[in-house]
């Protein structure tokens, strides 16, 4: 099967070159200085990405509520759309554009995921406000089956009919396992009766995914996709601008992530590419790799 190169880590590039991080996060880049982002997503798709994510992960209202902008989610959600189809649309070659559903709380943080009352009126808003711009939907970096269902079915009852994604996180330390604790085949219970058009792991790191697509190869025939992280342990409490950075691991080579993607693609991945630290070199080493 072909492999469909996706992006790298936005939010941490971002905050590399440019210093977000804090407040707002990846959302402040928006305000400040959209054409970084539009840069950004040239870089990835100069490397060899043939899809990207819309920089739209902190555009949420419990994080533009830091600094009481919550109001503003929608049409900074609309933003993040147009600067990525934008940049998508300046490619010489063809480039799909992935609305990103992230989580509404906190990221790998189970405990704080929404109810559904709650969730899905602000995923049906997102999904409503990114169609016009994307090609597809990704629910990412779901830390629980709950958290997963209610994006991907707001996505797919409002979002024009484009596919819908859904992207688990995985525990690093548990065999196959979301960071709820829920084994990965009882999270793909909870989603299979949807038209979902592929399930993927990312934000974890490569051993924790290679363990979940062989959990998930034998429970479905849809696509299945990964992109890994940089991160080594995640400290108790964690929050995504808070005081508590993640450990980044080192030992991560450009030639260690091609190697680890091929290892995913003999594993049934075909959506493959970078999250957290893993900026255009190594989607660009990723690329050239395959084109051989």
């Amino acid at each position: 099967m072909p492999i469909t190169i996706l992006d790298g880590g936005m939010g941490a590039e971002l905050q590399a070159r440019h210093g977000t991080g804090k407040g707002l996060w990846s959302a402040q880049i928006l305000i400040d200085k959209p054409e970084a982002v539009v840069q950004l997503h040239t870089d990835f798709i100069i490397a060899g990405a043939q899809a990207i994510i819309t920089n739209t992960y902190s555009t949420i209202p419990s994080y533009l509520g830091k600094e009481g902008r919550q109001k503003e989610y929608p049409a900074l959600t609309r933003l993040g759309a147009e600067l990525a189809r934008q940049a998508a649309d300046q490619s010489p070659a063809p480039v799909q554009v992935l609305g990103s559903l992230p989580p509404l709380a906190e990221s790998y943080r189970p405990d704080l995921v929404p109810s559904s009352d709650e969730a899905r009126p602000i995923y049906r808003k997102l999904a409503e406000t990114l169609a016009p711009h994307v090609d597809a939907y990704i629910c990412e970096t779901m830390s629980t089956a709950d958290e997963a269902q209610n994006a991907a079915t707001q996505a797919l009852e409002h979002g024009k009919g484009k596919p819908v994604y859904v992207s688990w996180t995985l525990d690093e330390k548990a065999k196959a396992k979301l960071r709820s604790g829920e084994p990965v085949p009882d999270a793909f219970q909870k989603v299979k009766h949807l038209p979902v058009a592929g399930y993927l792991f990312n934000c974890t790191t490569p051993e924790a995914i290679l363990t979940g697509l062989e959990a998930l190869r034998p429970l479905t025939d849809q696509p299945l996709g990964c992109y890994a992280n940089k991160v080594v342990e995640i400290p108790a409490g964690w929050t995504l601008d808070g005081a508590q950075p993640t450990r980044r691991r080192t030992d991560l080579t450009e030639a260690d992530f091609v190697q680890t993607c091929q290892q995913a693609a003999a594993a049934g991945a075909t959506l493959i590419g970078g999250c957290c630290g893993l900026g255009p070199p190594y989607i660009a080493a990723l690329s050239q790799a395959l084109s051989k």
